[in-house]
């Protein structure tokens, strides 16, 4: 398919566009097959407007026909004066929550506009989209793509234990289609017994090592349900996989983050729980979180509520109330320093699962790593996190993030969970101001880029796809571009202290904040905030440059006072 067939009107003239902190410019706006850009004129304001058209979550359109102006009048050149006969606004509304409106003179190059705009954003070919077609001139195609794999992560954990191997069961994504090519697992554990435990757990996510505890050696392991169904069926090559988990003294949890009702129902469907007869080395916990259509209509009440231009305070709590995110936050935040807990504290170590392990249990997952790991708080450590618990262990990121807060088009796969996991970040990074090396606006960048992207990091549902489709070969990685020299400052915490303890997150209903970098962030608020934090990164450089030039002096004072 060719993107001009798609494509009405390329062109218009005398388009104005409104835009977050930026007066109204007057310029020409072009379509292309994955941008909409706005030049501006001469003598007009500098602002130009590129939009990934990836990036549209909703348009709304208007046309007026102007009374007294009829259609044929002409210009002293010749030329029709569309703009005294008819107009047309145009208003974007952006998965990365951002609006904007364009105000079009002529009611046909309106609608053709508003008809491009649809049919481009919306395009499902992963092949079709931009990142297949992006070439910076900093980054080349052959470069490594990533920064972490499970042989680098097993090298590190093999110096530490012996009980643990990297198994290539998977080599081919016959056993799990959502799983990488290797996983660790017990030592003990051969590949047949990995192959009969993953037809017993729902798209055979086998339990897999997650995280490895230095200071004590537990584990986290991550997988989907079992599938004993209605008739309580049991699988030995299951049971065995856990018990090489735990010495045969210690007991591990199992934290399941449905219900105790919705596992129980999920057996009507052949799914279920561990049984306790049958796992007597563990415990199983239900902490339930929401997921799926529940989580994305409280995104979009939230975004609702946020734009409600009544500044009424009574109507704002109600509104922020009923979109119950905030609940979400505290819930995630919760149960992950439960799970923390459990290793840290108390010693044992987790499975941790929900129905098909997707989401959920990777938004935990990764939440406790943070909490309990001094490098996944770092810049470098949490790219790789990000890469390991979400992109390699097969988050569906196509699905989940199809739309944002605003479409109509509702797909019934669609969930913020990798957006709750970045805001409950964002919580830890306001609690713990000095613990985390990067900073909100690498959150902020990984919400715009989970959603629309340059880069072919989060295309598809699972590594599987990536590789049938050529990603990695033919798109650039965003790690690697985050981790420039140019770029990895703007989304370095300046005021960040490396601390090997743990950051326990307050969990208090006063202590959960929403989120104003993100939910508020096209406000002239949010751009004074912004403004400061900038301040304030340019003054701890400059101390620490100071400090830096006058060290040389201070030792050469302490040697002349020694002599």
């Amino acid at each position: 398919m060719e993107f001009a067939e798609l494509i009405k009107t390329a062109n218009v003239e005398d388009v104005v566009l409104t835009q977050p902190f930026h007066p109204p410019v007057k310029g020409t706006l072009c379509v292309t097959g994955h941008h909409l850009l706005l030049s501006a004129r001469d003598g007009d304001s500098s602002v130009e407007l590129l939009l990934l058209l990836r990036n549209v979550d909703a348009i709304e359109k208007s046309v007026e026909n102007l009374l007294g102006y009829p259609s044929h009048r002409r210009r002293s050149s010749g030329q029709c004066d569309r703009s005294t006969t008819s107009s047309g606004t145009i208003t974007i509304k952006c998965k990365d929550l951002c609006i904007l409106q364009l105000d079009i003179p002529g009611m046909e190059e309106c609608l053709n506009i508003a008809s491009s705009i649809e049919a481009l954003s919306s395009l499902d070919t992963v092949t079709e989209m931009y990142p297949f077609f992006y070439r910076p001139t900093s980054l080349r195609l052959n470069d490594k793509w990533g920064l972490c794999s499970p042989e680098q992560e097993f090298e590190q954990i093999s110096s530490l234990s012996e009980r643990w191997r990297l198994s290539d069961v998977n080599k081919d994504y016959s056993v799990c289609p959502t799983y990488p090519p290797a996983v660790i697992v017990p030592r003990t554990i051969d590949d047949e017994t990995l192959r009969k435990a993953a037809k017993f757990r729902q798209g055979g996510r086998f339990p897999v090592l997650s995280y490895y505890h230095r200071k004590n050696g537990m584990v986290i392991m991550r997988s989907s349900q079992p599938l004993p169904g209605a008739n309580r069926k049991r699988c030995r090559e299951d049971e065995l996989l856990l018990q090489a988990v735990n010495d045969s003294s210690n007991q591990g949890y199992i934290i399941d983050t449905r219900s105790p009702q919705l596992a129980q129902q999920a057996r009507m469907t052949g799914g279920g729980f561990e049984s306790k007869s049958n796992y007597s080395g563990w415990r199983r916990l239900h902490r339930n979180l929401e997921r799926g259509k529940v989580l994305q209509e409280s995104l979009i009440k939230l975004v609702e509520a946020c734009n409600d231009q009544s500044n009424n305070m009574d109507r704002w709590l109600s509104k922020l109330e009923n979109s119950k995110w905030l609940s979400h936050v505290n819930t995630a935040l919760v149960t992950a320093g439960l799970l923390a807990e459990c290793v840290e504290r108390e010693g044992r170590s987790v499975l941790v699962h929900g129905a098909e392990g997707t989401d959920t249990t990777l938004l935990l997952t990764s939440l406790a790593q943070l909490i309990l790991d001094p490098h996944s708080r770092t810049l470098s450590g949490f790219m790789a996190l990000v890469e390991r618990e979400w992109v390699q262990a097969g988050h569906p990121f196509q699905q989940r993030c199809a739309h944002s807060a605003f479409s109509h088009a509702r797909l019934r796969h669609e969930a913020p969970t990798f957006l709750l996991f970045l805001d409950c970040l964002g919580q830890l990074g306001r609690q713990f101001p000095l613990a985390l090396e990067f900073s909100e606006a690498l959150l902020l960048r990984l919400f715009q880029e989970a959603y629309a992207s340059n880069f072919g990091t989060f295309l598809c549902n699972s590594d599987r796809e990536r590789c049938a489709l050529g990603v990695k070969e033919k798109t650039h990685c965003l790690w690697q571009w985050l981790s420039q020299p140019s770029v990895r400052p703007k989304f370095t915490n300046p005021l960040y202290q490396s601390t090997e303890l743990a950051i326990w997150p307050c969990v208090q209903p006063q202590a959960i904040q929403l989120w104003q970098g993100l939910f508020f962030r096209w406000t002239n608020n949010a751009k004074y905030l912004e403004e400061a934090w900038e301040e304030i990164s340019l003054r701890v450089k400059q101390s620490k440059a100071k400090r830096c030039k006058e060290s040389p002096a201070q030792e050469t004072v302490s040697s002349e006072v020694a002599v």
